[in-house]
C-alpha cells in the first residue's frame, strides 16, 4: 500500500471514529426526549399548562402552579447567583495571580462538584430552621448558591478571551481601571457571560433534591415568598412515587415540560453566544 493510500485510509478510519463518539453522545439525550414524548405527549395540553392539581380519583388537573413556582424560584436563585458569580469571576479574571482569587477558583470548582443534595441540607439549616418554615426564599437560595460556581467560571473564561490590546487602547487613553474592566471587557464579552448564566439556568431548572429540604412543594396556588411553594420537579418526584396510574401520566408529562423548558433555555445561550465578540460597535 503507498504512503498516500495508507494516509487516506487512516484519515477516514479517523472521521469515521469521530463521528461514531458524536453519535453515542447524542444518542442517550435523542432516546430519553424520544422516550418522554411517547410517554407524556398524549397528556400535555392546554388545560395541563393552565390547570391546578387535583385530589386523586379527579380526572384532569395540570401544573400550573408547578410552572410559576418553577419560574420564581429561578428568578430568586438569578438574582442572588448571577451578580455574586459575574463580580466574583470578574475579580478572579483581573486579579488572578492573588492568593484570594486562586482560592475563590478553587472553591468555586469544589462547590460546581458538590451534590445538590449536600447544598439543600446547608440551605435548610441556614434559612428554613431560623425561619421554622419551608419557603420559596430557601428555595431559590439553595438554587442560588448552585449558580455561583457556573457563572463565576464562565465570567472569568469570557474575560480572559477579551483582547489584552482593548484593554491597553482604555489605559492609554488615561481610563481607570475600572471603567476599563466595566465598560470595555464586560461589554465585549457579555454575550458569553449572558450564555453561562443561562446554562447555569438550565442547570438548576431540574434539580429536585435542594427543594425537598427548602421549598418543600405546595398542591395549592401561592406565590409567596415565606411559604413553601410548588415547582415541576418537586410535582414530578411526588407523582412519580405515588401508587395511582394517573399521577405516573401526569409525571411523564410533566419531566417532557421540563426538558423542553431546559432544551429551550440550552438554544436561546447558544444562538446568544454565537455572537461572543462581535455584538459590541
Amino acid at each position: 500500500m503507498s504512503h498516500y493510500r495508507r494516509r487516506r485510509l487512516v484519515n477516514r478510519v479517523m472521521e469515521g471514529m469521530t463521528v461514531f463518539s458524536v453519535g453515542v453522545t447524542i444518542l442517550p439525550l435523542a432516546l430519553i426526549f424520544a422516550f418522554l414524548v411517547y410517554k407524556g405527549i398524549s397528556y400535555v395540553n392546554w388545560e395541563f399548562l393552565t390547570s391546578m392539581p387535583r385530589p386523586v380519583g379527579e380526572s384532569g388537573g395540570g401544573i400550573a402552579n408547578g410552572i410559576v413556582g418553577t419560574l420564581l424560584l429561578i428568578g430568586i436563585a438569578s438574582g442572588l447567583g448571577v451578580p455574586i458569580g459575574v463580580g466574583a469571576g470578574v475579580y478572579v479574571a483581573e486579579n488572578g495571580h492573588t492568593r484570594l482569587a486562586w482560592a475563590a477558583r478553587f472553591l468555586a470548582d469544589v462547590l460546581n462538584g458538590v451534590p445538590s443534595i449536600v447544598v439543600g441540607i446547608f440551605a435548610y439549616t441556614l434559612v428554613v430552621l431560623p425561619t421554622r418554615t419551608f419557603s420559596a426564599l430557601a428555595g431559590g437560595f439553595a438554587l442560588g448558591i448552585m449558580m455561583i460556581p457556573v457563572v463565576l467560571r464562565t465570567t472569568e473564561e469570557m474575560l480572559k478571551l477579551v483582547p489584552v490590546s482593548l484593554r491597553e487602547a482604555g489605559l492609554a487613553l488615561g481610563v481607570p481601571q475600572w471603567k476599563v474592566t466595566v465598560r470595555i471587557a464586560l461589554r465585549t464579552a457579555r454575550a458569553g457571560i449572558i450564555t453561562g448564566i443561562m446554562l447555569a439556568v438550565a442547570r438548576i431548572a431540574g434539580e429536585t433534591a435542594p427543594l425537598l429540604f427548602t421549598a418543600f412543594g405546595n398542591q395549592f396556588w401561592s406565590v409567596r415568598l415565606i411559604e413553601p411553594i410548588a415547582a415541576i420537579p418537586l410535582q414530578i418526584f411526588t407523582y412519580a412515587i405515588s401508587p395511582y396510574d394517573t399521577w405516573h401520566a401526569q409525571a411523564w408529562a410533566g419531566a417532557l415540560v421540563l426538558v423542553f423548558l431546559v432544551l429551550v433555555i440550552s438554544v436561546v445561550a447558544r444562538v446568544v453566544g454565537r455572537g461572543r465578540f462581535g455584538i459590541v460597535r
